[in-house]
């Protein structure tokens, strides 16, 4: 695929107040002792202003092996939200194991004809990536039902809460660009300099998984792109592993910067070890020049921060700052 024949940038319609959102499981099931988390995402949604439903196969107990129904049997529920006009927005209830099997029964067309935003990190970065090389779609790597909204927000103290409401509102309503994201006490400096491109990530696992597909995103699709990703699980040298891949791959080389997620439970990243996740990101990065900013709260790690993939972004690593540029919804 040849830059010229990249699809552009498919955002969603903005979602007013009364617009329908629907929850369902896109990858994992939903446990019987999570059904709360469920109904507290319903509550945000609505304080939001927004109608809230629940998908069929989002059924408490419900489950096929390690997912929520069969690939076959979740595709044509994804199918059905995406070609249905009443549905504004699509809200995954958790990550899990299963969207590789069904990147091929997705209606690319359907998503073409009604963009819509599908809101979910972990496996649903497949999705994320995948559309958004298909068909220019912006996926919104932000926070999904279980883990998310009805869990990890309900921890965050009710400041924090109500100003990641108030972002997930503008970010799904508003025709303007969000500006800069609220910094953490976390965020870290690891190579100082500016950056502005298109967002383009997820978990560093599910982007070379999906790179190893038929619907990768072309290269051309990193030229000038702030990278970012995050990681949950594993061994730090399988994130090493990951970068190693992606430099092979030449991903490295084209990109502007990089926002690296705070890690969760990952073995050999355990206070006082070596190496740093800092330390593996620039060995692996050796003299490419690009500003990098660290432990960044999206993610696995705890209440998310939005990343619209495909959406410009600004960064300053040494002052620390991450801004999204433009809007992404029309």
């Amino acid at each position: 695929m040849t830059g010229s024949a990249l699809p552009r940038l498919l955002r969603p319609r903005a979602l007013g107040a009364g617009d329908l959102v629907v929850i369902a499981s896109l990858s994992g099931p939903l446990p019987d002792a999570y059904e709360p988390n469920v109904e507290r995402t319903v509550a945000a949604f609505e304080r939001m202003g927004f109608r809230v439903r629940r998908a069929p196969l989002l059924e408490a107990g419900r489950r096929h092996w390690w997912s929520a129904a069969t690939p076959a049997e979740i595709a044509g529920e994804l199918n059905a939200l995406l070609r249905d006009p009443e549905v504004r927005a699509i809200v995954a209830s958790d990550g899990g194991q299963t969207a590789l099997g069904y990147l091929d029964l997705i209606d690319v067309e359907a998503v073409r004809a009604d963009p819509k935003p599908i809101l979910g990190y972990s496996d649903i970065s497949l999705l994320h990536l995948v559309l958004h090389a298909r068909t220019g779609l912006v996926g919104f790597h932000a926070d999904m039902a279980v883990p998310g909204f009805g869990g990890a927000w309900q921890c965050a103290p009710a400041a924090r809460r109500a100003e990641l409401e108030g972002l997930y509102s503008r970010l799904l309503t508003g025709t303007g660009a969000i500006g800069a994201l609220p910094a953490g006490p976390s965020w870290e400096c690891w190579r100082p300099g500016r950056a502005e491109g298109p967002l383009i990530g997820g978990v560093i696992n599910r982007i070379v998984l999906a790179q190893a597909t038929p619907f990768a995103l072309p290269l051309e699709r990193f030229d000038g792109a702030v990278l970012f990703w995050e990681e949950m699980g594993g061994h730090a040298s399988y994130v090493w592993s990951y970068l190693q891949v992606m430099r092979h791959s030449g991903i490295l080389d084209r990109i502007a910067g990089m926002v690296v997620g705070v890690p969760r439970e990952i073995g050999g990243l355990e206070p006082g070890a070596c190496p740093t996740l800092r330390e593996i990101v620039l060995d692996v990065l050796g003299e490419r020049d690009i500003p990098v900013l660290g432990n960044v709260d999206f993610g696995h790690a705890g209440p998310n921060l939005p990343m619209p993939v495909g959406i410009r972004a600004g960064l300053d690593a040494r002052r620390r700052t991450l801004s999204l540029l433009e809007p992404a919804v029309r």
